[in-house]
Protein backbone atom coordinates (compact mmCIF):
# COMPACT_ATOMS: atom_id res chain seq x y z
CA UNK A 1 0.00 0.00 0.00
CA UNK A 2 1.61 3.54 -0.72
CA UNK A 3 0.61 5.04 2.05
CA UNK A 4 2.44 2.55 4.51
CA UNK A 5 5.30 2.83 1.83
CA UNK A 6 5.18 7.03 2.24
CA UNK A 7 4.84 7.00 6.25
CA UNK A 8 8.08 4.71 6.57
CA UNK A 9 9.67 6.60 3.89
CA UNK A 10 8.85 10.03 3.92
CA UNK A 11 11.48 11.55 6.60
CA UNK A 12 14.44 9.59 4.99
CA UNK A 13 14.14 11.38 1.94
CA UNK A 14 12.99 14.86 3.55
CA UNK A 15 16.78 14.47 5.28
CA UNK A 16 18.30 13.30 2.18
CA UNK A 17 16.86 16.48 0.17
CA UNK A 18 17.46 18.71 2.81
CA UNK A 19 17.36 22.71 1.06
CA UNK A 20 17.84 21.00 -2.18
CA UNK A 21 13.92 21.14 -3.52
CA UNK A 22 11.71 24.57 -2.88
CA UNK A 23 8.34 22.34 -2.33
CA UNK A 24 9.59 20.72 0.65
CA UNK A 25 6.88 22.78 3.01
CA UNK A 26 4.40 21.42 0.27
CA UNK A 27 5.44 18.14 0.33
CA UNK A 28 5.93 17.78 4.26
CA UNK A 29 2.29 19.69 4.69
CA UNK A 30 0.80 16.93 2.47
CA UNK A 31 2.17 14.19 4.55
CA UNK A 32 0.67 15.91 7.55
CA UNK A 33 -3.05 16.24 5.78
CA UNK A 34 -2.32 12.41 5.12
CA UNK A 35 -2.29 11.60 8.67
CA UNK A 36 -5.12 13.94 9.55
CA UNK A 37 -8.18 11.08 11.01
CA UNK A 38 -10.32 14.15 9.04
CA UNK A 39 -8.65 13.85 5.83
CA UNK A 40 -11.14 11.54 3.34
CA UNK A 41 -9.95 8.26 2.05
CA UNK A 42 -9.81 9.44 -1.94
CA UNK A 43 -7.42 12.79 -0.92
CA UNK A 44 -5.46 10.01 1.14
CA UNK A 45 -5.27 7.94 -1.91
CA UNK A 46 -3.67 10.93 -4.28
CA UNK A 47 -1.44 12.33 -1.66
CA UNK A 48 -0.41 8.72 -1.41
CA UNK A 49 0.67 8.56 -4.91
CA UNK A 50 2.04 11.99 -4.80
CA UNK A 51 4.60 11.68 -2.02
CA UNK A 52 5.29 7.90 -2.84
CA UNK A 53 6.57 9.46 -6.32
CA UNK A 54 8.38 11.86 -4.17
CA UNK A 55 10.08 9.19 -2.43
CA UNK A 56 10.42 6.55 -5.39
CA UNK A 57 14.41 6.56 -6.69
CA UNK A 58 12.75 5.48 -9.58
CA UNK A 59 10.85 8.40 -11.63
CA UNK A 60 10.16 10.63 -15.42
CA UNK A 61 13.52 12.34 -14.51
CA UNK A 62 15.96 11.07 -12.03
CA UNK A 63 15.93 12.63 -9.58
CA UNK A 64 20.60 13.36 -9.54
CA UNK A 65 20.47 16.36 -12.12
CA UNK A 66 19.40 18.61 -9.44
CA UNK A 67 17.87 21.73 -12.00
CA UNK A 68 15.49 18.82 -13.85
CA UNK A 69 15.51 15.78 -11.33
CA UNK A 70 12.78 17.34 -9.28
CA UNK A 71 10.51 19.18 -11.75
CA UNK A 72 8.01 16.18 -12.19
CA UNK A 73 8.21 15.54 -8.51
CA UNK A 74 7.14 19.73 -7.69
CA UNK A 75 4.48 19.55 -10.90
CA UNK A 76 3.01 16.52 -9.34
CA UNK A 77 2.92 17.76 -5.43
CA UNK A 78 1.45 20.84 -6.74
CA UNK A 79 -1.31 19.26 -9.01
CA UNK A 80 -2.30 17.15 -5.68
CA UNK A 81 -1.88 20.14 -3.82
CA UNK A 82 -4.52 22.07 -6.56
CA UNK A 83 -7.14 19.34 -6.33
CA UNK A 84 -7.37 18.95 -2.95
CA UNK A 85 -7.43 22.63 -1.72
CA UNK A 86 -10.09 22.21 1.21
CA UNK A 87 -8.39 19.19 2.69
CA UNK A 88 -5.00 21.08 2.99
CA UNK A 89 -5.09 23.23 6.25
CA UNK A 90 -3.28 25.82 7.55
CA UNK A 91 -2.13 23.66 10.35
CA UNK A 92 -1.05 21.34 8.04
CA UNK A 93 1.61 23.69 7.20
CA UNK A 94 1.81 24.99 10.79
CA UNK A 95 3.37 21.56 11.37
CA UNK A 96 5.49 21.98 8.54
CA UNK A 97 6.71 25.24 9.58
CA UNK A 98 7.76 23.91 12.92
CA UNK A 99 9.50 20.65 11.71
CA UNK A 100 11.70 22.96 8.91
CA UNK A 101 12.61 25.74 11.83
CA UNK A 102 16.39 25.14 12.66
CA UNK A 103 16.04 24.64 16.23
CA UNK A 104 13.07 22.28 16.07
CA UNK A 105 10.29 24.84 18.51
Amino acid sequence: MKETYVKENFWKKVKEVGGKVPFLRDAIALYYCLLDESTSLTAKASIAFALAYFILPIDAIPDLFLVLGFTDDATIIASTIYMLQTQLKPIHYEKADAFMKPDGT
